[in-house]
């Protein structure tokens, strides 16, 4: 992914809410199956890892994109944005991007 591509994207992230939050419990499959079908669903996924938990966000980011084959967009605090094109994704007319309220 090229800069901008990456720029547009964290954009688009900043006024998005994490829809998956990593506990304790550290990187589990039921993790990543919900984070697999928010990706397929949305495209642009922002989530979030507890205080407490075992993981450090930067590791958990890039783990959880190695194994849904996304992407990280970004990195800030312990919210962590991931980017994984559908291209079996159905678009508005309008070309409003899917993770984009309407």
């Amino acid at each position: 992914m090229r800069g901008k591509e990456r720029a547009a994207l964290r954009a688009e992230a900043h006024h998005l809410t994490p829809l998956l939050h990593v506990g304790q419990a550290g990187i589990t499959e039921s993790l990543v199956a919900a984070l697999d079908q928010a990706l397929t669903a949305r495209e642009l996924v922002k989530f979030q890892i507890v205080k407490n938990a075992p993981l450090d966000i930067r590791s958990a980011a890039g783990q959880l994109a190695a194994r849904l084959g996304a992407e990280v967009v970004q990195v800030i605090g312990r919210t962590a944005t991931l980017y994984r094109h559908n291209p079996d994704l159905t678009r508005a007319e309008d070309g409003t991007p899917p993770w984009r309220e309407r």
